[in-house]
């Protein structure tokens, strides 16, 4: 798999965020509101800290998303936009 461009080598059945941390990256996405960095935190899908992008599909869990040969990993800015609707 590639982070950023970067190759990264895998273990067969760890997750990406698990990949990553084991690469040494730990800054994943930024925050919506204040850019800070983010990084994964509960390792089990229920804090949402380590969104990225996976072959162009935004807002993916890096932790329960399964590595795989040739994917594409990307750190995300922030949350996609949502659209309102006034009425």
């Amino acid at each position: 798999m590639t982070f950023e461009g970067q190759d990264i080598t895998a273990q067969e059945g760890e997750s990406v965020a698990a990949a990553l941390l084991a690469a040494g990256i730990t800054h994943l996405r930024q925050t919506p509101v204040s850019g800070h960095p983010r990084a994964p935190y509960c390792m089990m899908g229920a804090c949402f800290d380590c969104l990225v992008n996976i072959d162009g599909v935004s807002n993916l869990q890096a932790c329960v998303t399964p590595v795989r040969e040739g994917m594409s990993v990307h750190s995300q800015v922030a949350e996609k936009d949502l659209l309102h609707e006034d009425g």
